[in-house]
């Protein structure tokens, strides 16, 4: 087992250390999402996590099994971090955009923390203007409507208030607020979402993150931390802070890439992590590729020869595969028993630089 056997200490003596050493107004954050914040940072002394999105909810030839996971099936372990989605929560509807329970997500976050495990969350929210989804891209108004002054803010400030209210309910018997990273407006150096780089000013985008931050935090959901997102567009530090909201917000730094011809994804991932890797010294940030596959896998042994040679060089607090979706043919990220690639992604969980769920019996996120 590629055990964490001696985090232990260091992680115990982080939570003694945010005890004792925060005076009262110095951070908003919770305990928990501090201790998290801190583990992050210092994951890549032993390797990385591995997530991926919707993991325990659906898989391909299943649909909300309970304690099933495709990875798991493959490996025999969980993913030590699990994603999900709050598309549609802004509708009042009871089920996200992909067709899962808001309550079985709940479940399922509280789940991956009693594993030891973490969660991001995203929110391709549908567009305020349109009333279609995230991926309208029609209308280059939407982003200023819903801030202050616009036509649709009042409505976007009670859309804010529908994703506290899901964050603040997830919650242990004693109390305790799960945290967890939260990760909207990303991808936003593209431009195939409403607050993507041709929809909206520098200025508008800044002010979208602020006022997304300064609402929640007003609503009480301190446990959350903030992931900056883009993709893979930016040539140099300068182009991927170009929207930077501000260090006061963000507490990880990412990117976004997928693999459609394998040099240009290998060449893509060289520059970002480059990038990245200093801006992450810079703004004293973890670090982290916040989604990333190849749609189908069709390489049998992309997972150790195309992955893994790539970020394990870089110190990566953890890399996120997208979904295994039930409803659309050959459109998943990772492998089900059976699938070409599953036999390399066993090779890939048995590295000591993955880290899986029980990899991470020592600590608690």
């Amino acid at each position: 087992m590629k055990g964490f056997s001696y985090f232990i200490g260091i992680y115990m003596l982080s939570l003694l250390l945010t005890a004792c050493s925060a005076t009262p107004g110095e951070s908003t954050k919770t305990r928990e999402a501090e201790s998290l914040l801190a583990s992050l940072k210092r994951i890549p002394q032993k390797g990385f996590l591995f997530g991926h999105h919707d993991d325990p909810v659906y898989g391909i030839g299943w649909d909300g099994d309970e304690n099933r996971s495709d990875v798991k099936s493959v490996c025999g372990d969980y993913p030590a971090v699990m994603s999900f989605d709050l598309g549609h929560i802004e509708k009042d509807s009871d089920k996200n955009l992909d067709n899962v329970p808001f309550e079985r997500i709940r479940k399922e976050i509280v789940a991956q923390y009693h594993r030891g495990g973490m969660v991001s969350v995203s929110w391709h929210v549908d567009n305020p203007v349109t009333g279609k989804d995230a991926w309208d891209v029609s209308d280059t108004t939407a982003v200023g409507s819903i801030l202050p002054g616009g036509v649709n803010h009042e409505m976007f400030l009670g859309w804010l208030d529908k994703v506290a209210g899901f964050m603040n309910s997830l919650s242990l018997a004693d109390g305790t607020k799960i945290p967890v990273l939260f990760r909207p407006w990303h991808e936003h150096t593209g431009s195939w979402f409403w607050w993507g780089q041709n929809l909206c000013t520098i200025e508008q985008y800044k002010a979208l993150w602020r006022m997304t931050y300064d609402r929640l935090q007003e609503k009480g959901a301190t446990h959350l931390l903030y992931a900056y997102s883009p993709g893979t567009e930016p040539n140099e530090i300068a182009e991927y802070l170009e929207r930077y909201p501000g260090d006061d917000i963000i507490d990880l730094v990412g990117f976004d890439t997928y693999q459609f011809d394998r040099q240009e994804y290998v060449d893509g991932m060289e520059k970002a992590l480059g990038i990245l890797t200093e801006v992450g010294k810079m703004k004293d940030k973890p670090i982290a590729i916040t989604e990333t596959g190849y749609e189908a896998i069709p390489d049998s042994t992309w997972w150790t020869e195309t992955l893994l040679p790539v970020i394990r060089k870089y110190p990566i607090s953890y890399v996120l595969v997208w979904r295994n979706a039930r409803e659309k043919k050959a459109h998943y990220y990772a492998p089900y028993p059976g699938q070409s690639s599953a036999d390399d992604f066993v090779k890939f969980y048995q590295d000591t630089c993955t880290l899986f769920v029980r990899d991470l019996k020592d600590i608690q996120f």
